[in-house]
This record gives C-alpha cells, sequence and structure tokens, in this order.
C-alpha cells in the first residue's frame, strides 16, 4: 500500500522508541516555548496572560460544575483518540473523524427519534447505530483504496464534506430529520430533542460534580483498547503491520483486511463520540448542523500529542477539554477566543516535534556512524588485497 507511507513514517516517529529521557527533556523545553509564545500573543491583542489563565482555570477547573463541563469535552475527544491509536498503530492514517462523528451523530438521532423503545434499550441502540454508521462510513473510504486505489489520507479528509451536507439535508427536510412544525411557528435547520430514555445518565446533580455516561464509556474504551493492543494476537499483528507490512504480510497477516478494519474501528470510535455529543448534557440533545464542533479534529490531535497510546490519551483528553470549556471564559478578558485554537496548536507542535526531530537526528548519527566505519574499513581490505 504506496499511498499509505506517509501514515506509516507518522505511526513509527510517534511511537515509543529508545532515547525517552532525550525526547521528555525537548518536549519540557518544547512546551515551555510554546506557553511563552502564547503569553506574547495574548499580550499583543491587549489581553493580560495572567487574566487569561485565570479565566482558563475559572471556566474549567475552579469550581465543581466547571470541572463537569470539561469532563464532558473529554469524553467525546478520548473516543476519537482511542479510534485514531488503533488505526495509526496499523499504518493508516484517517483524516476524517469530523465527518464521521457528524455520520454518528446522524444515525443515532435518527435510530432516536423514529424508534419507540422502552428503557435504555433506545440509548443502547442509537449507539450501536452510530458506532456502526461511522465505522461503515470510514470503511467507503477502504473500499475506494482496495478498487480503485484512492489514497486514504485523502477520501477520509474529503468524505468529511459529503457527511456536512447530508446532516444539512436531513435537518431541512421535514419528512427526514427536521424538527416538527408547531403551528404557524419558524423550524430551525434541527431536529426535534431526543427522548428522555434516549439520553446518557450522569451520576451527581448540578451544582455537584457530574459525571456523565459518556466518559465512563470513553475510559473503559480506552482501557480495553490499550489492552488488546499490549496484550492480544490482534495487537500484535496491528503493531507489526504499522511497523512494517511486508514482514507482516510474510507472516501470515492479511495487510487489506486489517488494516480496512483498523480504519472502520477508528471510523466507529468517532461514531460512538457523536452519539455521545448528541446525547450528553454537552449539547441540545438534537441534531444539528455543527454538532461535532471540530471534536474530531481535537480528537486526532489529542491522538498525535499522546503518540498513539489510548492510556496516554486520557490525561491529553482531559488538557484539551480544559482549553474548550475554559475557553469560552476568555472574552471577559478581551482576548479572541481563536487564541485558544492558536494555544491547542501551539501545544500539539511542543509535544509532536521533539520525538520526530529526536529520531531525525538519530537516523542521521547512525548513518554518519556507518559511514565513517566504512570508511575506516576501506584501507585496511586494500592491505589485505595487496598482501
Amino acid at each position: 500500500m504506496t499511498d499509505d507511507r506517509s501514515g506509516r513514517r507518522l505511526a513509527a516517529a510517534l511511537s515509543p522508541g529508545p532515547g525517552g529521557t532525550q525526547v521528555a527533556l525537548a518536549t519540557v523545553v518544547a512546551v515551555a516555548l510554546a506557553l511563552a509564545v502564547s503569553s506574547v500573543l495574548v499580550a499583543t491583542t491587549g489581553g493580560s496572560p495572567v487574566k487569561a489563565i485565570t479565566a482558563l482555570y475559572d471556566g474549567s477547573l475552579a469550581s465543581r460544575s466547571a470541572i463537569s463541563s470539561t469532563l464532558l469535552y473529554a469524553a467525546p475527544l478520548l473516543l476519537v483518540a482511542v479510534g485514531t491509536c488503533v488505526c495509526v498503530r496499523a499504518g493508516v492514517f484517517n483524516l476524517g473523524q469530523e465527518g464521521q462523528v457528524l455520520i454518528g451523530a446522524l444515525a443515532g438521532a435518527f435510530i432516536g427519534l423514529r424508534l419507540a423503545l422502552p428503557g435504555p434499550a433506545l440509548l443502547v441502540l442509537a449507539l450501536v447505530a452510530a458506532a456502526l454508521a461511522g465505522g461503515a462510513w470510514a470503511g467507503i473510504s477502504s473500499l475506494m483504496h482496495r478498487v480503485r486505489g484512492v489514497n486514504i489520507v485523502v477520501s477520509t479528509l474529503l468524505m468529511t464534506f459529503l457527511a456536512q451536507q447530508l446532516v444539512a439535508y436531513a435537518v431541512n427536510t421535514p419528512w427526514l430529520l427536521q424538527e416538527t412544525r408547531r403551528g404557524g411557528a419558524t423550524v430551525s435547520p434541527q431536529s426535534n430533542p431526543l427522548p428522555e430514555n434516549g439520553l446518557l445518565g450522569s451520576f451527581g446533580e448540578y451544582p455537584s460534580l457530574q459525571i456523565n455516561g459518556g466518559l465512563l464509556l470513553a475510559l473503559a474504551a480506552a482501557v480495553v483498547i490499550a489492552l488488546l493492543i499490549a496484550r492480544s494476537r490482534w495487537g500484535f499483528r496491528l503493531t507489526m503491520l504499522g511497523l512494517n507490512p511486508r514482514a507482516a504480510r510474510h507472516a501470515g497477516v492479511r495487510v487489506g483486511a486489517l488494516s480496512g478494519t483498523a480504519l472502520a474501528v477508528s471510523g466507529a470510535f468517532a461514531g460512538v463520540a457523536g452519539a455521545v455529543l448528541l446525547t450528553s448534557p454537552v449539547g441540545t440533545n438534537r441534531l444539528q448542523g455543527g454538532i461535532s464542533n471540530n471534536i474530531g479534529w481535537d480528537g486526532l490531535l489529542v491522538a498525535l500529542v499522546a503518540r498513539n497510546r489510548p492510556l496516554m490519551a486520557i490525561p491529553v483528553a482531559l488538557l484539551f477539554g480544559v482549553l474548550r470549556s475554559g475557553g469560552g471564559f476568555l472574552a471577559s478578558t478581551g482576548v479572541p477566543h481563536f487564541l485558544v485554537d492558536v494555544v491547542k496548536s501551539l501545544l500539539v507542535l511542543a509535544f509532536v516535534v521533539p520525538p520526530v526531530l529526536t529520531e531525525a537526528l538519530r537516523r542521521r548519527r547512525e548513518s554518519r556512524g556507518t559511514g565513517a566505519d566504512a570508511d575506516a574499513a576501506a584501507p585496511k581490505a586494500k592491505e589485505a588485497v595487496a598482501s
């Protein structure tokens, strides 16, 4: 699969390897530089870095309700990241999580509003439908690659725009999912709210700490996938495929089937993330065109920062949840909200670039050492031939 080489190179560069101390030190320096640059940017926009940090803290960690909001955002981010860890481990780079989140929310809304099921059966079926829809949507890209050789990175990215149009069509079509017109009221491009038994429950009540069921689902998924990758035959084959597909093929691994499965699993987790957005208090419990709210993109960044390790993705998802939850409070300090995205980008670079540079420098030193050994051995070889 020659057109997936970029994904495999990225997977290899971000996978755990030697030189951990050097990577850790370089990461600390890079994070410090990212925070310093962020402070300068805040100051240049007329804001106060101290007030900006205080606002982020107040909106994300200062109270139990703020922590509850952070945890709500962390759940879908973690689900997307866990799925991304699976496909990148296999050397397949999925860029369509945002669209897969939308398709999962669309499927969950359709099931939740069209089926009248009692008790928690409706919620369970909506989550299953979201997973199947997200996995099938990602599977289309795998099928296009197998049949027509379409690049997976490109196709998954472009499928996102198609997903946006499908959701927009669904919420603007009365016979599909547009909200019901009542009297002469104006209808909006959104669905009706899901019934109560189609929503995820929470432990605790406002203003106390609330832990939504979506977070528990995401944590369980991270633990299970981490164990499967580390302890199962499937995980071993997945890692082998990502590191060396030719060796995996010689070892009896069905490369096409396994890479397609990894991509579908990634889409399934993104689909479940869309259903969590739909059924948890983080949204309005209605399908809307902007329901994904860049969760797919940020979940991909979480996986990159975590270096494709599901358990490491847990604290990283919490960090991104802090930035999302506290970002709304920045407006009170006069700082533009888009600076939150700039800070996230700088942090991603701070965590991703050091291991890549360290690996590149290590390979360069090894190549120089090999060349020097060859130069030193050449005169001895000539003397041996002459004698």
